[in-house]
């Protein structure tokens, strides 16, 4: 990963990835705007595209975005239960991306959704299911809630739907 070219969150989360690999505390200036408390999904991809992990969380439960996305950074790496941890031979050609979710809204159509302008979330009881906005292959919102759906295990419709915009970071 070039770092040089990189976002503010993006060099946040590898430097958070790559300290946890040599035992030391990750150091970073962060601006104020990683200061604030934000949702946000930290996603680990390969080389070759393919996905290597991805943590998050729908309402900020750090104190600051800055800790949002090193606490998801560290989970897309090594505790993603798709996956196996993280090697550090991985590290040099990983892609990652991060996700600072907006508020979520819930919405009584799903004519008011659009997969790639928004990320959904589905809801039924206790069951959640999420999925990111402007996703490879995921075009109708049908495929969106379904893929949402499956996630949470939620068979039939669910009983509230929320969505939510992103400001992505390579």
């Amino acid at each position: 990963m070039p770092i040089h070219s990189k976002s503010e969150p993006v060099k946040w989360a590898y430097e958070v990835i790559a300290a946890s690999f040599e035992n030391r505390q990750p150091v970073m200036a962060t601006s104020s705007a990683l200061q604030k408390q934000a949702a946000c999904f930290v996603s680990l991809h390969t080389a070759k595209g393919d996905l290597r992990g991805c943590i998050g969380t729908i309402y900020p439960v750090q104190k600051s975005l800055k800790e949002e996305i090193a606490a998801n950074a560290l989970s897309a790496a090594f505790r993603d239960p798709r996956f196996e941890p993280l090697q550090k031979n991985e590290l040099h050609d990983l892609d990652i991306s991060v996700d600072i979710l907006g508020e979520p809204e819930e919405i009584d159509s799903i004519n008011k959704l659009d997969p790639k302008k928004y990320g959904v979330i589905v809801a039924s009881g206790y069951q959640r299911g999420v999925l990111l906005p402007d996703l490879d292959g995921i075009d109708t919102v049908e495929q969106q809630l379904d893929i949402a759906c499956r996630k949470a295990g939620i068979y039939g419709e669910p009983r509230q739907i929320f969505r939510f915009m992103v400001t992505r970071y390579h």
